[in-house]
């Protein structure tokens, strides 16, 4: 990468976690419905045109990130001990990915996505994409890397992102009181007791 790139790249990022904290405002004082796109580029200081450079969707202000975390989960199964057990393998993907993540929602941010049907929508789309990312190590560690007749590794992901939802639900809930962690165990932990 040149350093043309790398720089353009930072000032794109800088951009768009500036853009992010003016929505996050906006849908604070209105209601994530309230804040209209145009509501956010003017607030911004940009045209409504620049603010789709940025975002693709008003819902990906808020979840955008989270495309960068589904990765940060791939990664982090691929580099567990390849004689894990798959499930515990995902558990500790998803809880060492969410311990690292400068990006995980807060309980305030949480809320807003489990009370709105268009972010509830676009966070299950991009759940989807996280399960196809998944798939491949887990068939690996399940030992049938090349069969997609075999349901096991679609169905091992779909569970744990089940298990990630309620954790992450429950935490919202709480308002954050407890780790992430503590409610990914709790989550996966009742999923294991039924194998």
């Amino acid at each position: 990468m040149s350093e043309t790139t790398g720089l353009r790249d930072r000032a794109r990022r800088a951009m768009r976690a500036e853009v992010a904290v003016v929505a996050l405002e906006l849908f604070a004082e209105k209601g994530f419905d309230g804040a209209t796109v145009d509501d956010i580029a003017r607030a911004a200081g940009m045209s409504r045109t620049s603010f789709f450079r940025y975002f693709p969707t008003k819902e990906d202000v808020v979840l955008g990130h989270l495309d960068d975390l589904g990765q940060t989960i791939a990664r982090a199964l691929a580099d567990r001990p390849e004689a894990e057990d798959p499930w515990d393998a995902l558990r500790s993907a998803f809880r060492t990915a969410y311990a690292n993540s400068k990006n995980a929602p807060g309980p305030a941010l949480g809320r807003m996505l489990l009370d709105t049907p268009s972010l509830k929508a676009r966070h299950q789309e991009k759940q989807s994409r996280w399960q196809d990312l998944l798939i491949p190590e887990i068939a690996v560690r399940l030992g049938v890397p090349d069969d997609p007749r075999d349901p096991r590794p679609r169905a091992l992901a779909a569970a744990a992102l089940g298990c990630l939802d309620a954790a992450f639900q429950a935490w919202t809930a709480t308002g954050g009181e407890a780790s992430t962690s503590t409610f990914i165990d709790r989550a996966f932990d009742v999923v294991a007791t039924r194998r």
